[in-house]
């Protein structure tokens, strides 16, 4: 049995050297052969220094170096897929996963599980932070075909058969979170609270979050249906309000005014979801082109003890 071990970094100069010590410890007590793949989004601080420093002392740890950096969603995925373990292990490197629980996702793969995937059942962000994602997990599953469990981010393990599922598809941009539950596999979970990064500030911000809610939205929901059901929505209520504006200037003819508030009110309103949904458009529109395109994955500027 191999286990592969997939740990994506960008700037982690501070976390990389004491998780790869840990999991090096974790699979030495499961006695279970291992590889660690260390992929780098071309970190501008001394990570790559100390990447290349584990693996001459290492060599169960390989690292990819990107030629840039190519976001949190396509770097992890390309490793997985370029992993030859039985089984893959998607673990961010801040230490908000503890390393821990590779032994149990291990454990509950043994006993059958195509993809274990760790829920989050606390965390400890910001309350406004925690509601945002709480609402867009309810949208998500709402108008998903395929009930996407919430809290859930794609960190986890995968049998190699899952793994050679996600070679074969052509996504040059995966939204793995979405994605794996298209694909109609046993999936089980397995729950964790996360903790507060143990170095380093996170490279999340509200507009990161919101650009990969956004992709996640756009790629794996019913989008374009539910501008359907808004704009039906939103003429069955104008219409209502004419009517009864009609109505009260019939019946009220010398003192109902109807004014330039309402007029201006509506227009903007209306306005506004129009620009909303031609915006949800331009992302469909984009994410055609970045189809044909047909660019790769990654680009690996290099690679140590493949």
């Amino acid at each position: 049995m191999k286990i592969s071990i997939v740990t994506p970094t960008f700037n982690e100069e501070d976390n990389i050297k004491p998780l790869s010590e840990k999991i090096f410890q974790i699979m030495t007590n499961l006695n279970i052969s291992y590889e660690q793949i260390i992929i780098d989004n071309c970190s501008t601080d001394s990570t790559q220094i100390r990447i290349r420093e584990l693996t001459k002392k290492n060599k169960n740890i390989k690292a990819i170096f990107n030629l840039h950096d190519y976001g949190q969603a396509r770097s992890p995925y390309y490793a997985m897929i370029n992993a030859t373990g039985d089984a893959v292990v998607w673990m961010d490197s801040d230490f908000q996963n503890p390393p821990e629980v590779i032994i149990d996702l291990i454990q509950k793969w043994k006993n059958g599980s195509q993809v274990v995937l760790l829920r989050r059942q606390k965390s400890e962000g910001s309350f406004l932070l925690r509601a945002l994602k709480g609402l867009f997990y309810k949208i998500m599953n709402y108008f998903s075909n395929n009930n996407p469990e919430p809290y859930v981010t794609g960190v986890g393990i995968y049998d190699r058969s899952a793994i050679n599922i996600l070679k074969t598809i052509q996504d040059p941009n995966p939204y793995l979170r979405g994605l794996i539950f298209e694909l109609g596999l046993d999936i089980s979970y397995h729950d964790y609270e996360q903790k507060k990064r143990n170095y380093g500030k996170t490279k999340n911000n509200f507009f990161t979050l919101f650009d990969f809610a956004l992709t996640g939205l756009v790629k794996h929901t019913q989008v374009l249906r539910l501008m359907i059901y808004t704009g039906i929505f939103l003429s069955l209520i104008l219409f209502i309000i004419s009517i009864i504006f009609l109505v009260l200037k019939l019946i009220f003819w010398n003192t109902f005014s109807f004014g330039l508030a309402p007029i201006i009110v509506g227009l903007f309103f209306i306005g506004a979801i129009q620009i909303l949904f031609l915006g949800l458009i331009g992302e469909y529109i984009s994410i055609i082109l970045t189809y044909n395109k047909n660019l790769p994955l990654v680009l690996e500027k290099e690679r140590i003890n493949f």
